[in-house]
């Protein structure tokens, strides 16, 4: 694999250039090396739409058990992510009821409405005029509303996001940190001290949660899944759940504030367009960049021959920009002509939690918007992005000149 390599483009990628701005990387890559073997990930990159798919949506070509994983190293095995057949079917028939666009529809506003109003009340109190909303609001609204939906809304939300930054340093681990493992395997330890007792009594005492649907959902009655069959994907709950709605509703606001036009279109019709840019947004940075996959045989891909047991990303960030689908794609435009985005991934291992994620975005971003008519972005100050597994603004510094009630 690393001999075709050898002298390319993508031979010469690391994990840092990635995490600091991936796109860059992308466009060359879907131009040059569309199937490439990046040495530093360990994986080979589909970065066009059309590969990209074809690795995400046929599980007989590209199977999601991947050994060696920095997922299931860092989680356990096996996990909704990264197993196939009937497991995978069992676990996800634990998390679907709850998380069906139709049922989720029914409750979101309920969850998280309550608590976007009590985090914007101390935000936009009379003696402030503007905030850091990365850490102030839209990660603490996604953690807290997540954790609410789990049967975890005891936890604060510094806890939570302490949990989610140390699993994300585990699932991220391609090039083997000893560091970032270490910090991943002790968030996971909390939590396993933590949540492990409250698996073993819902096993025997049910509730509405979905930690409790998780282990229940489709079982006998009088039976549960065990616990630990269910802790690893519980993991990877709190990490994607987590993240993907406070960071993609980050990469939205930002994308609005930097197109001031576009706001004000929003504004203008907060039922119609902002739905669309939220669309719009995740397409332009996917808060989630890939699902991994292993080569079932030998195959071949966008005309290069991929050997049996390979490992392959569908690079969904990539993807989301492909000119041949995507017209002038490097930009954020909410009225481009609206067709499916490869956000939340595709095939069986399309993100189950899609509907609330899009639940968690509207409603945090709309009540921001109503009570703060004049937000802008902080004068001078920059807006860091970073990460190309899991990326995000890792600061939103805005100022507001006068709030609504």
């Amino acid at each position: 694999m690393s001999a075709q390599a050898t002298g390319s483009f993508a031979a010469r990628v690391s994990v840092e250039a990635l995490d600091r701005d991936p796109y860059p990387i992308y466009a060359r890559l879907r131009a040059e090396e569309p199937v490439a073997w990046v040495p530093a990930v360990g994986m080979w990159l589909a970065t066009r739409w059309a590969e990209a798919v074809r690795v995400a949506s046929e599980p007989g070509s590209f199977a999601a058990d991947m050994p060696g994983s920095p997922i299931d190293r860092s989680f356990g095995s096996p996990t909704i992510l990264t197993c196939d057949g009937e497991v995978h079917q069992e676990l996800r028939q634990g998390v679907g009821a709850r998380l069906r666009p139709r049922e989720v529809e029914g409750y979101v506003e309920e969850l998280i409405g309550p608590t976007c109003d009590r985090l914007l009340e101390a935000l936009l109190a009379e003696d402030r005029d503007g905030a850091e909303l990365m850490a102030e609001y839209l990660e603490p609204v996604s953690v807290l509303g997540l954790g609410a939906l789990l049967g975890l809304g005891d936890l604060d939300a510094a806890t939570l996001r302490r949990w989610f930054a140390g699993l994300a340093e585990g699932a991220t681990n391609f090039e083997r940190d000893p560091s970032k493992q270490a910090t991943c395997d002790a968030a996971c330890a909390e939590i396993d001290e933590a949540i492990g007792p409250r698996l073993a009594r819902l096993a025997a005492e049910p509730d509405d949660s979905l930690i409790s649907h998780m282990l229940h959902e489709g079982m006998p009655d009088g039976e549960s899944r065990s616990p630990e069959l269910v802790m690893p994907s519980l993991k990877v709950l709190l990490l994607g759940g987590m993240q993907e709605p406070g960071h993609g509703a980050g990469t939205v606001l930002f994308c609005l504030l930097t197109h001031p036009e576009q706001l004000a279109d929003v504004r203008a019709d907060l039922d119609a367009l902002l739905p669309a840019a939220i669309e719009e947004g995740m397409r332009w940075a996917a808060p989630i960049g890939t699902q991994g996959r292993r080569t079932t045989v030998a195959l071949e891909l966008g005309g290069v021959a991929l050997p049996a047991d390979a490992p392959v990303a569908a690079v969904l960030a990539s993807a989301n920009r492909d000119e041949a689908r995507f017209e002038d794609g490097e930009r954020f435009d909410l009225h481009r002509t609206r067709q499916r985005a490869a956000t939340f991934g595709f095939g069986p291992h399309f993100c189950s939690g899609h509907a609330f994620a899009r639940g968690l975005e509207r409603i945090a971003l709309r009540r921001l918007l109503e009570r703060a008519p004049h937000l802008a972005l902080a004068p001078g100050e920059a807006v860091p992005f970073s990460g190309w597994e899991f990326r995000a603004p890792r600061a939103l510094p805005v100022r507001w000149c006068g709030v609504t009630g």
